[in-house]
């Protein structure tokens, strides 16, 4: 069987010959940043292996392969709506973060009203990035009109695309875990954690790209069940579940449809088995 791949980063360089060993064999599939004639052929393949992020050249890709994908258009749409995502969350009694839309532009007067919903501080979070791009914590309300001007001269430029943001309660000294999914079903997770050094310089975000260290942990029954709810309630074959652990209890912080595989050791036995399963099924 043969596999399309749209990205050539880590994920690729790890699955590929784990699924060779079961018959499946990735390859890369150059969607974007190249030109590419309409009439022309991206090759035979049997499955492809999540929709491009840049949709329209996804479009393009899916009427050329014609197969089947892991995640398809609307999974990636389905987890990228970060608000979309937690409001479908929340109307499956999955805990989530207390967060408010704003659908830019607002009135300073609407951001006043959504600070005093919250203590603070609060985390100012653009509703489509990755990769903690663009968040901002901040703890008095003339910061927050502050950041949100800064948006809002940001967003007058057409291309920016959504306008939308969240403002969510701040969870200190939470446990952030990255737990992934295979057909609603939990098959590893990691903890990823910044550096002691730059937890005591004042630092807060753990995303690996910002320098954060993922570790393979064994999650608790509790964690692994919210995960599985997450992917059950968005619906979503493959999953990463991103989960903040307090004392207070978790919430699911955000999904990603389109997860970063990391090295083998830090999931389960059978992870391989289950997303070859997975793509044979498709």
């Amino acid at each position: 069987m043969r596999l399309a791949v749209a990205t050539n980063a880590e994920t690729l360089a790890r699955i590929r010959q784990p699924l060779a060993n079961r018959d499946i064999y990735a390859e890369h599939v150059r969607v974007s940043e190249r030109t590419l004639p309409l009439d022309g052929s991206l090759g035979e393949f049997d499955a492809g292996f999540v929709f491009p992020s840049r949709l329209m050249e996804g479009g393009v890709a899916d009427a050329m392969l014609d197969v089947p994908w892991v995640n398809g258009r609307e999974d990636i749409l389905r987890s990228r709506n970060k608000a979309g995502a937690l409001a479908r969350l929340s109307a499956a009694d999955v805990p989530t973060p207390k967060s408010v839309l704003v659908s830019n532009p607002v009135g300073d007067g609407d951001l006043e009203a959504v600070w005093e919903r919250f203590d603070a501080p609060v985390v100012v979070k653009p509703n489509s990035t990755t990769r903690g791009t663009g968040i901002a914590k901040v703890s008095d309300l003339d910061s927050l009109l502050g950041v949100t001007d800064y948006l809002e001269l940001v967003h007058d430029y057409r291309a920016t695309g959504d306008r939308s943001y969240l403002i969510q309660e701040y969870l200190p000294d939470a446990r952030d875990y990255r737990v992934m999914t295979v057909d609603g079903d939990y098959v590893g997770a990691v903890e990823r954690r910044l550096p002691e050094g730059s937890l005591a310089e004042g630092r807060w975000k753990h995303n690996v790209h910002r320098g954060a260290e993922a570790t393979g942990v064994d999650l608790d029954a509790d964690l692994r069940e919210l995960a599985e709810q997450a992917a059950r309630a968005l619906g979503i074959d493959w999953l990463g579940v991103d989960i903040l652990a307090t004392e207070e209890g978790a919430v699911v912080n955000e999904t990603n449809a389109r997860p970063t595989v990391d090295t083998a050791t830090k999931y389960e036995s059978d992870f391989y088995d289950r997303l070859a399963a997975l793509i044979r099924r498709l």
